[in-house]
């Protein structure tokens, strides 16, 4: 229907995340209608973060430097490294301004249905890390069958090791119903509950 190499452009895009034909056409399009320098900065945008960014040398976080802004933080608790599953994960955390230790990315989460074992994420970085100067580890894995487990895998790596391991809480949503919570979260939040 279309040129062969606005076709081959349309077909990248429809490989994205969350990128449906449509979204991919109206993408292809909007491309095709910038202005040359505008596609040229696009196009130097990505190759940039592809050949810049790497994973940080000590939490396997995304930086374009050999230790990531917070891992060389002076003003970090270097004793507490929460867990998680993505970069994206860390963001999320990082914008409540709430938590001012480390963190460790994993990459992933253990699924042997989908052949991701322990060795497949990055669990043996994290125990590399943990030195006399961690006291305790975070889990903030998602509340899934697989982040269950990979939390749960860590947690009996790391009891010999006398490093204290901790879950995040999980229950209802502010602004959520109850009525309309499952089973499993409704259980976390009467786990989780606390006293005001």
């Amino acid at each position: 229907m279309y040129p062969a190499s606005l076709e081959l452009l349309i077909e990248e895009f429809n490989k994205m995340p969350g990128i449906g034909h449509k979204s991919a056409v109206r993408l292809a399009f909007h491309v095709m209608n910038m202005p040359n320098e505008k596609v040229e900065k696009f196009i130097s945008a990505i190759n940039g973060a592809k050949t810049k960014v790497h994973l940080c040398s000590s939490c396997q976080n995304l930086t374009d430097k050999p230790l990531c802004d917070i891992c060389s933080s002076q003003k970090r608790d270097k004793s507490v490294i929460c867990v998680m599953e993505s970069p994206k994960d860390v963001t999320a955390l990082e914008k409540t301004r709430e938590y001012n230790g480390l963190y460790h990315v994993l990459h992933g989460s253990i699924s042997p249905i989908d052949g991701v074992g322990p060795e497949d994420i990055k669990i043996k970085e994290l125990i590399a890390r943990l030195s006399g100067e961690v006291t305790e580890v975070i889990m903030a894995t998602n509340p899934t069958v697989e982040g269950e487990a990979t939390a749960m895998y860590i947690a009996r790596l790391l009891k010999p090791m006398g490093i204290k391991v901790t879950r995040i809480a999980h229950g209802i949503p502010v602004g959520g119903d109850i009525e309309y919570a499952d089973e499993v979260t409704l259980q976390r939040a009467m786990e989780g509950r606390r006293e005001i």
